[in-house]
């Protein structure tokens, strides 16, 4: 089942397959590492909800919900 990463809960883990968007947004998530069969596991939420704290490839990653909403990913 597709989902984004913002609907994602604490401590869920998932594997990227694909960023959507275009622009500086889309190239920023790619360079960060966020490519299609990157496994991902989200540490926290902020206490207002955003952003949120995932880890990803040995480090940990900050990103707005906004962000989270272009990476379509599934559970595993």
């Amino acid at each position: 089942m597709l989902k984004t990463l913002d609907s994602l809960l604490p401590g869920e883990t998932a594997v990227v397959t694909k960023v959507v968007g275009s622009g500086p947004v889309k190239r920023r998530i790619i360079d960060m590492g966020l490519v299609a069969g990157t496994s991902i596991k989200v540490q926290k939420y902020a206490p207002l909800g955003d952003p949120m704290e995932i880890k990803v490839k040995n480090f940990n990653l900050s990103l707005r919900k906004s962000e989270a909403a272009l990476i379509e990913v599934r559970e595993g």
